[in-house]
């Protein structure tokens, strides 16, 4: 890329309409202190909130219902040495959360800087449960579990006004947003948005990159909940082992895959920016790592025999490559439509919330003697739908601006 006068044509009518911005580097708008840096942390101690939330009712039920009841032993699946019984694993009922923050993002990250912003926020998720599960333990073991409720309720509700106090919705509104960051962020999005009132919804129903999303996200969720719901009975009920019995086994896959969506979302723009890789090659690089990657040890954990350790390693790593998907398919919506990108995150949300519900429904189907044989047609049915979302998604997938996303018109207003 050349200098600052005259490669900026040439940038924005490139293969991805993604101003380069050469001209107004980072360096000049640095990242810490900076009012989007403070959006991405602010954003992610409320997903480290929202999620612990989420966990730490599971936790706290069990000292809040007596443990008078004992489920029967399956006598049919005695393959290995018994360990323990019972499992709890968290399921998602965020629905409304990550579109209203793909909306915030699409006013405040600039092309170049959307992984990282966005990988940072979503982390948080990642990182409540991590810290969620062995603290409420702790607070229902030395305290109480109403205090579960009450410190995390009291934290979300810190949380609470320092968002609305510190946080708008566009940089035009941001009371103390620097001037050289204002203009930064709008001149990097002045040909991404539409400030049209009505949403284009024909173009989006027909928009094939928009379904390439779906089908990568329908594919991962079944993975997804295949990996963390399905895998865990597989190992108590022919394993004859539970990972839940240790806190430390239980977090060890949501850490992993913290830390992956942090690092990914680093190297992703650093790939984009530094190394000249258009958007869409690095969007389809990490789905085709956090979707094949999670499918190969799937298919692996039904060849593991009585191995208890490789069992929670197959976990753990295939956690942490899904991690690579945040900065892939999931910010693809801010890619191809940043007006509607929180729109686009729900239609791909909801499609995405089925393998949730039919998948476990088809498992249970197929492993009504709970045999080694049975459980392994299970991982082939997740891999197979893995490896389908990621060819697709690979081959159907864009890394520009749609046309009915910006339709002439811009952010600037005088």
């Amino acid at each position: 890329m050349g200098g600052p006068g005259g490669s900026e044509m040439e940038t924005e009518e490139g293969e991805d309409r993604t101003p380069l911005l050469k001209e107004s580097q980072p360096g000049t708008v640095p990242a810490c202190c900076s009012a989007r840096y403070n959006l991405a942390l602010l954003a992610f101690f409320g997903f480290f909130l929202l999620y612990a939330l989420r966990v730490n009712l599971s936790v706290a039920l069990v000292d809040m219902v007596e443990p008078n009841t004992s489920l029967a032993k399956n006598a049919t699946s005695n393959v290995c040495p018994e360990h323990s019984s019972t499992i709890n694993v968290p399921r998602n009922t965020t629905g409304v959360t990550f579109p209203a923050m793909h909306s915030m993002w699409s006013s405040w990250a600039p092309p170049l800087e959307r992984s990282k912003l966005l990988s940072i926020s979503y982390a948080g998720a990642q990182l409540g449960t991590v810290v969620s599960l062995p603290l409420s333990g702790l607070i229902c073991y030395y305290m109480n579990w109403i205090y579960v409720f009450y410190i995390f309720g009291a934290l979300g509700v810190l949380w609470w006004f320092f968002w609305m106090w510190l946080v708008s919705d566009t940089p035009e509104t941001h009371r103390s947003i620097s001037h050289a960051e204002r203009e930064y962020i709008l001149s990097s999005l002045k040909d991404q948005l539409s400030t049209q009132k009505s949403v284009p919804w024909r173009p989006i129903l027909e928009s094939l990159p928009l379904w390439a999303i779906v089908v990568a996200h329908f594919s991962y969720n079944w993975t997804f909940y295949t990996l963390l719901t399905l895998l865990p009975t597989y190992m108590k009920e022919i394993l004859r082992f539970d990972a839940q019995e240790n806190g430390f086994l239980s977090a060890l896959p949501y850490f992993g895959c913290w830390l992956c969506i942090i690092l990914s979302g680093q190297i992703a723009d650093y790939l984009r920016q530094n190394q000249n890789l258009s958007t869409v090659c690095v969007r389809k690089c990490f789905t085709l790592i956090g979707m094949i990657g999670p499918a190969v040890f799937l298919v692996a954990a039904g060849f593991i025999g009585c191995n208890y350790a490789l069992a929670v390693a197959f976990v753990t790593i295939s956690t942490t490559l899904g991690g690579f998907c945040t900065s892939g398919y999931s910010i693809n919506h801010l890619d191809i439509a940043p007006s509607y990108a929180g729109i686009l995150l729900g239609i791909t949300n909801t499609f995405a919330t089925i393998p949730g519900m039919v998948g476990p429904v088809i498992a249970k189907n197929l492993t009504h003697n709970n045999t080694v044989g049975e459980w392994q047609t299970v991982f082939y049915i997740a891999a197979s739908i893995n490896l389908f979302g990621a060819i697709f998604f690979a081959l159907f997938a864009s890394g520009e601006v749609q046309d009915w996303a910006v339709s002439g018109y811009h952010l600037h207003r005088n």
